[in-house]
């Protein structure tokens, strides 16, 4: 080995060992003030508070390592790639840092630690979190892939907990029986828990950057347009959709009934463009928010999207398109259609290089 890559050898090992270093100190902190936060220590709450002072001092230490490194060494494509993921991951571990000094913040205003059913998922959350975010690190030192699959199953586990969590938080507050305080000290808990294991996934998601060079994939959008009776425009929007942008969504239809026969000549002009799917396949979709909430964004094609879905999830986006109505007659199918469309296919465009950027395909 030669004199350059001993010194580069070990002033990479110096930035991986620091990161170590950081974080463990982070998984302690975030530890520490689950503890407390369970158990009414104030004392301990106080401690991770103060603790987060050397987690800065550290992360900034370590960004000037990386920065000196790549300043000294001019890093080929792989060292230069842990480089950039040492940095993101410092980022991520204070956040991380940031949130475990929150909780002890909370626990400290709480009027009394979290009982029952909401205390149990909040363990529960909290040993994934932790569990997630060690075994991330783990992976990363050791650019074990494998292991950042699993650890990236484990956070998603935590945060389907938190959903959970919430609804018994939501119960709590019907009850009429906490104090206002309590319901919102838990739900900001809850939440920072949640971030947690978004925080952990990120920095599997280096590991993976770090090995094979791959970043992560771009996401795929689930997207429902609707009409009435799914016999229009929303059946045009949808073949629209798969045709211009199959590799960016997730694309369905559907109304809120289908005893209506498909609209006068839309088989015809779908097929003169090249958009039929023979049989059409119409859906019903009901009104439960949980029909509504495994979509990314819903459009309606034909009135407010609440004539479908009452309440809007928290993560779904409505949108609602006037693209022009279904022709009447005969007569009016070339002029409707067409206007229809050629409205879709614009709006269509719009999301989607909202969604994805030019780039959308």
């Amino acid at each position: 080995m030669s004199l350059y890559e001993e010194r580069l050898t070990k002033d990479l090992d110096r930035m991986k060992n620091e990161i170590t270093v950081l974080g463990t100190w982070v998984v302690q902190a975030l530890r520490d003030a689950v503890h407390a936060h369970l158990e009414g220590n104030t004392k301990l709450a106080n401690e991770t508070i103060l603790g987060d002072k050397r987690i800065n001092r550290k992360k900034n230490q370590i960004n000037k390592l990386a920065y000196a490194f790549m300043a000294v060494h001019l890093p080929s494509a792989g060292h230069l790639r842990k480089v950039a993921s040492i940095m993101r991951i410092v980022n991520e571990l204070e956040r991380i840092g940031d949130y475990a000094v929150i909780i002890a913040r909370e626990a400290l205003q709480l009027p009394h630690p979290p009982t029952g059913q909401l205390r149990e998922k909040m363990e529960q959350m909290a040993r994934q979190a932790e569990t997630a975010l060690e075994q991330a690190m783990t992976a990363f030192n050791t650019n074990d892939v494998e292991l950042a699959q699993k650890a990236r199953a484990i956070a998603s586990q935590s945060k389907d907990r938190a959903g959970r969590a919430f609804d018994d938080l939501v119960l709590e507050g019907e009850k009429q029986e906490e104090q206002i305080r309590y319901l919102f000290d838990m739900l900001i808990t809850l939440d920072r828990l949640k971030r947690v294991s978004d925080r952990a996934k990120n920095i599997c998601e280096e590991t993976s950057f770090t090995v094979t060079g791959k970043t992560k994939k771009r996401k795929v959008y689930k997207i429902l347009f609707l009409d009435p009776e799914n016999n229009c425009q929303s059946q045009i929007a949808e073949a629209l959709a798969r045709r211009n942008y199959p590799n960016s969504g997730e694309y369905s239809s559907a109304g809120r009934s289908k005893e209506a026969n498909p609209a006068l000549g839309l088989i015809e002009f779908m097929e003169t463009k090249g958009l039929a799917v023979s049989p059409i396949t119409r859906q019903v979709v009901g009104p439960h928010i949980d029909n509504a909430a495994a979509y990314d964004i819903i459009v309606s094609l034909n009135g407010p999207v609440s004539d479908y879905f009452p309440t809007q999830p928290f993560r779904t986006v409505f949108l609602e398109w006037d693209v022009g109505q279904a022709p009447n007659s005969p007569a009016e199918t070339d002029e409707h259609y067409i206007a229809i469309y050629r409205e879709t296919t614009a709006r269509l465009r719009d999301l989607m290089e909202m969604l994805r950027g030019e780039e959308a395909d």
